[in-house]
């Protein structure tokens, strides 16, 4: 059996201010095609569908044509909740969807019912395992020990009773232990959300959501599709694309396939200075500048946006800014006249001392601060 694995498609995301609204339609059109190439016996989504809880009208229509795409194929497409997404919204209108083959996954009830496929070599059992917290999952099994993330999926993930003599692949919206995280990611303090990849060992195929970069965990068996997009520059080096997961006969690993997705846009990050930007050919790709001058650029970001009109962050990397990372407290700094304070700083972030018309000038304008306040 192929199964397409996508995940994280965060619809409705603003990055920078700017809407990837118009990003998103193309590459979930994209996907559609890869589907039409590929021919992938089924379809699962595994979760962070929106980016947000209520996500924008315009983000609910362009997975609403995407799920319509599908249902028009006649394939089987699986969809579960992930963190950024409202299970209960998720979970709308899905016993109707049903009837077009399309499923997905209910708000966490304790009560997970596999769906059904069957191929060459017999069943295929589906598990539609939203986002769960330790919480979550306790208000369920009151009389169950639940101090962790691992402890709540061992436990949910127990309630399901997979028969194990059949293939099962379960779709879960979680941090494994080992995977590689970035920036774009929501991080929780410490190791508080992992979760031990032991606890899948009743799978043949884990469709994992919630990291942003494709990975396999361990081995090809426990699987991030990671996200159709970049959606931070934390990502920059990323190449996205859709997983395909071939699983044949109970006991063999999955094969995977990354079919490469190629945006409308790219990101990209310069390094140099004003003038030599200034000189580059233009680009709308989504744009990082670190500008290396010493000196402050006046209105910077509406020059740059001439040659990259997609400029998202405009920073500056440079002696004083080395210098400034670098400044040391001094440690009797409260028995220093405030001219020999404001000199001291001087010092460390330019690396010379001020001249003897700079403390002049210096010390005229601190009496004057002290003539005002008295």
């Amino acid at each position: 059996m192929r199964i397409m694995h996508l995940s994280d498609l965060h619809l409705g995301k603003r990055l920078h201010n700017f809407s990837m609204l118009q990003d998103q339609k193309y590459i979930m059109n994209q996907i559609i095609e890869i589907i039409d190439n590929q021919k992938p016996d089924c379809i699962v989504i595994a979760g962070d569908v929106y980016d947000k809880s209520v996500p924008p009208a315009e983000a609910v229509t362009i997975f609403n044509q995407f799920i319509t795409e599908i249902a028009n194929r006649d394939l089987p497409l699986f969809v579960i909740s992930g963190n950024h997404d409202s299970a209960e919204r998720i979970a709308f209108g899905s016993e109707i969807m049903k009837k077009s083959n399309i499923w997905f996954s209910p708000v966490y009830s304790g009560n997970v019912a596999p769906v059904t496929l069957h191929d060459a070599f017999g069943e295929v059992c589906f598990y539609l395992l939203p986002f769960l917290s330790p919480h979550e999952v306790r208000n369920v099994f009151k009389e169950k020990q639940i101090d962790n993330y691992t402890d709540a999926l061992s436990v949910a993930i127990e309630a399901m009773q997979p028969d194990t003599s059949v293939r099962n692949v379960l779709l879960s919206h979680q941090y494994v232990t080992g995977a590689e995280r970035c920036d774009s990611e929501e991080i929780y303090v410490g190791s508080l959300q992992n979760i031990d990849a032991s606890v899948f060992s009743d799978f043949d195929y884990v469709a994992l959501g919630h990291l942003h970069s494709p990975q396999n965990v361990g081995s090809t068996r426990i699987r991030y599709s990671g996200t159709p997009l970049k959606y931070s520059f934390s990502e920059i080096n990323h190449r996205k694309s859709v997983t395909i997961a071939e699983i044949r006969q109970k006991g063999q690993l999955p094969k995977i396939t990354e079919i490469p997705l190629v945006p409308v846009r790219d990101m990209l990050e310069i390094h140099d200075s004003f003038y030599h930007i200034m000189q580059m050919q233009k680009s709308d790709a989504y744009t990082r500048i670190i500008l290396t001058d010493e000196e402050m650029i006046l209105d910077a970001v509406g020059s740059l946006r001439k040659v990259f009109p997609n400029l998202m962050i405009l920073e500056y990397e440079n002696r004083q800014q080395h210098s400034a990372e670098k400044l040391k407290t001094l440690p009797d700094a409260e028995k220093l006249s405030p001219l020999e304070l404001v000199s001291e700083f001087f010092t460390q972030l330019n690396g010379k001392e001020m001249t003897e018309n700079q403390k002049e000038w210096l010390s005229d304008k601190i009496k004057a601060i002290w003539r005002d306040e008295t």
